[in-house]
């Protein structure tokens, strides 16, 4: 090696160190984090440019489940009273809730950014980074799921309580809001983009209004700003393909009369029967309607029926799902792993994970089926990875210590 060369690699050596030391000042590294994922995630689009994940083997060409005959279950807590009847009293035409003081979403934030403007609403004095350094403290980390938001309320503002529930109508949207309690929604959207990041996304949204003559609701969006304006329909839509999931908030001292806003869907799993009768009558008037097929499937696993889950799940991602998809739900992974189809597991999580690569549910359930496959250092690996984007996944943790336990 000559001198110069030796002088040039030195000068590199020294230059990496130097940046690397400068990246770690947390100023350096929160203004240029985001900057390097996005460029990553462009990269990752035109290295793997597919707009739709893969249709599981054997599921293409295969004949449209056939909706059983339903058979709603017992409802999970036996009430003394009456069920509740539809109050008489119309709902006002009109509602606009005090908003919130509006707070722009970090990036990658708008789980944790929405739920702290409902928070908000009732007098916390918090923002987005106290929920996402439990929830999702890597930055990257592109999802944080309806289920960790009501976690978050109910281990970190324990003054409140969360719920949510499935399968909403817009009337139990205006129900909400006009006893006066915000409700956060889930819904799909398209990105506006000219490169590889254009496409189906979702997103949270904080409802504060609605307004019946215009036929529209009024959202905190903490990505397009305060008091944005959606339609009735253009909301119904987006919201389908989260199965209509919509979570309230109320203080624990003062609980709103669930019976009366919840209606037929106080009881959880008769809500989930609800809301699995709707997507089936959906995927009858419309065949083609991945997003329908999907949350038959997302309801039927919540019943544990797997198999009948798994081909409801084939036949949405036959008919075209967003490759965001599963960044977002999970229950695919369910029904393959317990219905034995392991290969399938591994291919759909692969496919995320070339686009999302910290998506921590997928490596969870990747390094199960590695695992069930007799691939125990495989599936080691995949659970620290799921650990490494987020030390708080009491999942992955609970994972590593089964197999290290049973190994």
């Amino acid at each position: 090696m000559s001198r110069r060369t030796g002088r040039l690699l030195a000068a590199g050596l020294v230059t990496v160190l130097v940046g690397w030391g400068v990246f770690r000042v947390p100023e350096v590294r929160d203004a240029t984090e985001w900057r390097l994922d996005a460029a990553m995630g462009i990269l990752r689009g035109l290295i793997y440019p597919s707009e739709m994940l893969p249709t599981p083997a054997g599921a293409a060409g295969l004949p449209a489940p056939v909706r059983p005959t339903p058979h709603p279950p017992t409802p999970s807590v036996q009430h003394t009273a009456a069920p509740p009847t539809p109050s008489a009293t119309p709902l006002p035409s009109v509602v606009q809730l005090q908003a919130p003081a509006w707070e722009k979403q970090d990036w990658n934030n708008c789980g944790p950014a929405t739920l702290a403007l409902g928070l908000r609403f009732f007098g916390w004095d918090g923002d987005q980074f106290d929920i996402s350094e439990l929830l999702k403290p890597d930055r990257g980390d592109k999802n944080v799921n309806i289920d960790e938001l009501v976690y978050y309320v109910r281990t970190r503002a324990g003054w409140m309580e969360a719920d949510y529930r499935v399968g909403g109508t817009i009337e139990t949207l205006k129900r909400f809001l006009a006893y006066g309690l915000p409700v956060i929604v889930e819904k799909g959207y398209m990105v506006e983009s000219d490169g590889p990041d254009e496409g189906w996304a979702g997103h949270y949204l904080l409802l504060t209004g609605y307004d019946d003559a215009r036929r529209v609701f009024v959202g905190q969006d903490t990505f397009a700003g305060p008091d944005q304006e959606v339609a009735y329909e253009v909301l119904d839509e987006g919201w389908k393909a989260f199965n209509r999931a919509y979570l309230f908030l109320y203080p624990v001292t003062d609980p709103p009369p669930l019976e009366s806003l919840l209606q037929e869907d106080l009881d959880a799993d008769l809500n989930r029967q609800r809301a699995l009768e709707t997507a089936w009558e959906e995927t009858a008037l419309e065949p083609k309607d991945a997003f329908a097929w999907f949350n038959v499937g997302t309801n039927l696993v919540y019943f544990e029926r797997y198999r009948e889950a798994a081909e409801a799940y084939d036949r949405a991602l036959a008919l075209g799902l967003p490759w965001r998809f599963t960044r977002y739900q999970f229950g695919p992974y369910l029904a393959y792993f317990h219905s034995g189809r392991l290969e399938d597991v591994i291919e759909l999580a692969n496919a995320t994970l070339r686009r999302t690569a910290k998506a921590e549910e997928s490596l969870l359930w990747r390094g199960w089926a590695r695992y069930r496959q007799g691939d125990v250092p495989g599936a080691r690996e995949d659970f620290l990875a799921a650990l490494r984007v987020n030390p708080n996944y009491q999942d992955a943790r609970y994972a590593l210590d089964f197999i290290s336990g049973g190994s």
